[in-house]
C-alpha cells in the first residue's frame, strides 16, 4: 500500500461511503452465517490496525494478522491481538479458527493459491471463511496500482483457485453493482491521458452520504441476486476435505 495512502487509512475507513458499506454488508453476510453461540477464534487476515475488531467482537473472540508494522500503532488496546508478520510459513498460530476473513486482501498477494492453501490449514473443519475482493481485470485504474495490487479477480478465476486449495464455495456474488460502468469509464479516461495515482479522500459530507445510501440501497435490494457484474466479489466457503 503507498505509504500516503496507509496514513490516511484510518479516516477512510471510517468515513467513506465505500469502506462504510462494505463493513455493513459483511456485518449482515455474518449475522447470516453465525453459530448459535458464535464463533469461538475468529482470524482477521491482512488487519490493519485492528478497525474491523469492533465489529468482529459481537461475533467471538477475534486476533488478526497484518505484514505491515506501520499500519498498526503502538499504542492499540488490541496490539497484543494482532500478529505483525507476513501471512505465509512465518505465521504459527497454536490454533485453528472457526471464522476467517480476507477483506480486499488476497489481490495484495503474489502467490494467491499458496495463501488460500494456508488459510485451508488454518480453518476448522466446520469453519467458515469469508474473502472480499476487487472484480474484473477490465476495471483496473490507479486505485490498484496505488495499492499495490496484483490483479482483480472474476468469479470464475476465484474458483479455480478455490478448487485448487479444497475452499467449497457456498456462496459467491459480485457487489457494488453500480460503481462498474463509472469504474470502467475512469479506467478508459487514466489511460488515455496517462493519468497518476492519487490517494483517495473523502468526498463532502452530503455527497458522501448520498452514495453511502445508495450503495446500501443496491445491497439491500440487489444483494442477493445473481448480478453478473460489479466492482468487488464476495465469497464465502467451508474446507471441502
Amino acid at each position: 500500500m503507498d505509504r500516503d495512502y496507509a496514513q490516511g487509512y484510518r479516516d477512510l475507513f471510517e468515513t467513506h461511503w465505500w469502506w462504510r458499506a462494505r463493513t455493513q454488508y459483511v456485518v449482515e453476510i455474518l449475522d447470516r452465517y453465525r453459530p448459535t453461540a458464535g464463533w469461538p477464534t475468529i482470524l482477521d487476515i491482512g488487519c490493519g490496525d485492528g478497525l474491523f475488531f469492533d465489529h468482529l467482537r459481537q461475533f467471538g473472540e477475534v486476533e488478526g494478522v497484518e505484514p505491515c508494522a506501520e499500519l498498526v500503532s503502538p499504542d492499540n488496546p488490541d496490539r497484543d491481538r494482532i500478529h505483525i508478520c507476513p501471512f505465509d510459513e512465518h505465521f504459527k498460530p497454536a490454533k485453528q479458527y472457526s471464522l476467517i476473513l480476507m477483506l480486499d486482501v488476497l489481490e495484495h498477494l503474489s502467490d494467491p493459491v499458496a495463501a488460500l492453501a494456508r488459510v485451508m490449514d488454518l480453518l476448522l473443519p466446520d469453519g467458515i471463511f469469508l474473502a472480499t475482493v476487487p472484480a474484473f481485470p477490465l476495471l483496473w485504474t490507479n486505485h490498484d496500482v496505488l495499492n499495490h495490487h496484483f490483479t482483480r479477480y472474476t468469479a470464475h478465476s476465484f474458483e479455480r483457485i478455490a478448487a485448487h486449495v479444497g475452499l467449497r464455495i457456498r456462496e459467491q456474488g459480485y457487489l457494488f453493482h453500480w460503481t462498474f460502468p463509472l469504474k470502467l469509464g475512469v479506467s478508459v479516461i487514466e489511460r488515455a491521458f496517462r493519468l497518476r495515482p492519487a490517494p483517495p479522500t473523502v468526498a463532502a459530507s452530503w455527497i458522501n452520504e448520498f452514495l453511502y445510501r445508495i450503495t446500501r440501497l443496491e445491497q439491500i435490494a440487489l444483494g442477493r441476486l445473481p448480478i453478473p457484474f460489479g466492482s468487488s466479489l464476495k465469497v464465502v466457503g467451508q474446507r471441502s476435505r
